[in-house]
């Protein structure tokens, strides 16, 4: 994660996009480095937000043009994985999107939403103001 501190904002936003992603990384550790080394903490989540609503977009894309083969077998999404955000959609419905920044249901979630082709502005709506309220929150316990 140091890696990505050294490139600052450009540093966030990769990390920010990749944990979007099925790979392993957290943001959150990038970002905390850069709060604490003195980095304009509305831009950082800003960049955070975007590059992590960006990463979000891609799995929705793979989700609404990619196949099942794809999801499973490429990307290594899980048949649990995938029941699991399914249940929560059909529990919670589209509002479920607000929790896609959520450690492991999260991403399968905006693969879901993809798949079941849900409105793009809504799908934007939500998972922004769920993956930017977490930023929010973990910039404010970190900076006080």
């Amino acid at each position: 994660m140091e890696y990505f501190a050294e490139f600052g904002y450009a540093g966030l936003f990769l990390a920010s996009f990749l944990a979007a992603t099925i790979l392993p990384l957290s943001s959150e550790v990038v970002l905390g480095f850069l709060l604490l080394n003195g980095l304009n903490p509305t831009l950082l989540v800003s960049v955070a937000t975007f590059g992590n609503v960006l990463g979000a977009f891609v799995n929705y894309a793979i989700g609404f043009w990619g196949s099942l083969f794809l999801v499973r077998k490429v990307l290594k999404i899980s048949e649990d994985e995938s029941v699991k955000a399914q249940q929560t959609f059909k529990k919670y419905g589209v509002f479920s999107l607000f929790f896609a920044w959520v450690p492991v249901v999260g991403d399968p979630l905006t693969f879901i939403a993809g798949a079941l082709k849900i409105n793009l502005l809504i799908f934007f709506i939500l998972v922004t103001s769920g993956k930017l309220i977490r930023y929010v929150i973990i910039s404010y316990a970190i900076l006080t």
